[in-house]
């Protein structure tokens, strides 16, 4: 029987191998996106409303392929669907890379860009590092999620580079070409579960799942359950969830499709937000380990309620300076936030199991997505009406608040999985 990996758990493994498509498509594709924001949008003449629709229409058609996406992976597995979906995006954005219209540019971002990322690059990973932890679940997420902002370290100043220097377009293949030459090989190193290879989750040998494992004092935080996606459809748990997630998607893609706008906005030169985009994204992966880390120790729910609260008061700072200082500690409390999404679907983990992990998490999906589809056009729309981000900054003000109080809901009932 395989037990190790060189001596490690093969599931760490699936976590480097899904941190590396995580990385791939946040720097290509997530960070990428505000960065071709400015230049793309000079170049065939749209507002910012009209770019950030795109945008905002692409998470909507995530919203829509949520629940179709969560039963293709709880029968099929990630492997396939992360495959298919690397395909997708290099030919995506080679043909980006030729668009001359408004319309060619929605028929090629959402006809294949869009469709492929939602599946590929951020359920399917998440599916799969779920699949092969329990007790050290907030931990591996964790990592996983990281990898998004260090796909922002590492690739998106490449990519940013390449756009200043020899134009979108240039970086549109650019990102074609890596997703081709780097994402296939890696999908191709995916296994569904520990079970398909004769393994226990955590690496734990059969015997050692039970939740009063003595040689794993850990195992006794969190039992693991099997919540059927009917039962947690018509829990408080998932509607408290749902309406947490899409508050703080809407205050979290309210901003981040327009930093480097913003940032332009309060006087920064556009390199010069391009370069805090990258200590954005720097600082995001710094914060999303340490918070990570010490999940599994602690009540996860009040975790992230205290970072949405944190969050919070750092939209004051560009509200009421511009002064460099303020710029840099506004982004340092700001990438706070990243870090409550791998602790949340660690919570959804905790609360529903990994059997019907992926069918849960589509359905959560298809609610709480809208959030974000509506984030990034108001913020649009805003800037449009009063060419200023300063509305924008009180309403998220409001918002993150609300995100924090409602998660707070649910730190009592999470308390009782330690029971």
């Amino acid at each position: 029987m395989l037990k190790n990996f060189s001596g490690l758990f093969y599931g760490w493994r699936m976590v480097a191998v899904s941190a590396a498509i995580r990385a791939l498509g946040s720097g290509l594709h997530s960070f990428g996106f505000t960065i071709f924001f400015l230049p793309l949008s000079q170049d065939l003449n749209l507002s910012r409303t009209a770019t950030s629709l795109a945008f905002s229409l692409a998470r909507a058609e995530g919203a829509v392929e949520g629940p179709l996406l969560g039963h293709i992976l709880d029968r099929y597995g990630p492997r396939p669907v992360m495959l298919t979906a690397v395909v997708l995006m290099g030919v995506g954005y080679l043909l980006f890379a030729m668009v001359d219209s408004y319309a060619t540019f929605l028929i090629v971002y959402l006809g294949m860009i869009s469709l492929a990322h939602s599946g590929g690059f951020m359920h399917a990973p998440i599916v799969l590092v779920n699949s092969w932890f329990i007790r050290q679940r907030a931990r591996a997420i964790t990592i996983n999620s990281a990898a998004f902002s260090l796909g922002g370290v590492l690739i998106a100043p490449i990519l940013s580079a390449i756009v200043l220097n020899w134009g979108w377009r240039s970086g549109a293949i650019f990102s074609g070409v890596m997703f081709l030459l780097c994402g296939i090989p890696i999908c191709l190193a995916i296994r569904r579960s520990p079970e398909s290879m004769g393994l226990a989750p955590d690496g734990d040998a059969p015997k050692e799942i039970s939740p009063s494992s003595q040689d794993h004092p850990e195992a006794s935080a969190i039992r693991d359950v099997d919540v059927s996606a009917g039962d947690a459809f018509r829990s408080f748990t998932f509607w408290t969830l749902v309406f947490g997630n899409a508050i703080r998607n809407m205050a979290y893609h309210g901003i981040s499709t327009h930093f480097v706008p913003m940032m332009v906005w309060k006087g920064m030169s556009q390199a010069q937000a391009a370069f805090l985009l990258s200590s954005f994204a720097f600082l995001g992966l710094v914060s999303t380990l340490a918070f990570g880390w010490f999940a599994d120790r602690m009540n996860k729910p009040r975790l992230v309620s205290t970072i949405l609260f944190v969050a919070a008061v750092g939209m004051l700072l560009p509200l009421f300076s511009s002064a460099m200082w303020a710029l840099w500690l506004f982004t340092v409390l700001f990438t706070c936030v990243e870090a409550t999404y791998a602790v949340g679907w660690a919570v959804v983990g905790d609360f529903f199991g990994r059997k019907h992990f992926a069918k849960i998490r589509g359905y959560m999906s298809f609610f709480y997505m809208w959030g974000g589809v509506a984030g990034p056009v108001i913020a649009g729309m805003i800037y449009d009406r009063w060419q200023t981000y300063e509305p924008l900054l009180w309403g998220l003000i409001g918002l993150f608040s609300l995100a924090g109080i409602t998660f707070r809901q649910l730190s009592k009932k999470w308390e009782l999985l330690r029971a």
